[in-house]
């Protein structure tokens, strides 16, 4: 009897503690301002900024520095095919990144992990 009782409690305890877990891109929808974080290393791992080479093609300065603090606005969410949520942000006065580049795609869950991205 005292097993049945404890194999009740480990799976009551097992299936709430599934129900509290969520994501956080889950929490992040559109038109949710974001800002700007430090990078982990020396560039951002989890925001898909263009090389500098893309930059300057496209007539724009490759300043990486130049991109703390900027507020950004979610522009879309879509589920990639890795099961990873991606999201498209833009800048909100309306510039452009770099001088070249409106959209820039970024991976929710991990840049707001890592700090790239921050809720404010």
């Amino acid at each position: 009897m005292i097993k049945y009782i404890v194999v009740f409690f480990f799976s009551a305890n097992l299936l709430h503690a599934q129900g509290d877990i969520h994501k956080e891109g889950e929490q992040v929808k559109v038109g949710d301002v974001l800002e700007i974080g430090v990078p982990t290393s020396h560039k951002y791992k989890h925001i898909e900024f263009p090389r500098a080479n893309f930059i300057i093609k496209r007539g724009g300065l490759a300043n990486y520095k130049s991109l703390k603090g900027n507020k950004v606005v979610v522009t879309s969410i879509e589920e990639g095919k890795d099961g990873a949520t991606e999201i498209k942000i833009k800048r909100k006065d309306g510039g452009r990144f770099f001088g070249s580049h409106t959209l820039i795609s970024a991976d929710i869950d991990d840049a707001l992990a890592s700090g790239e991205l921050l809720t404010n």
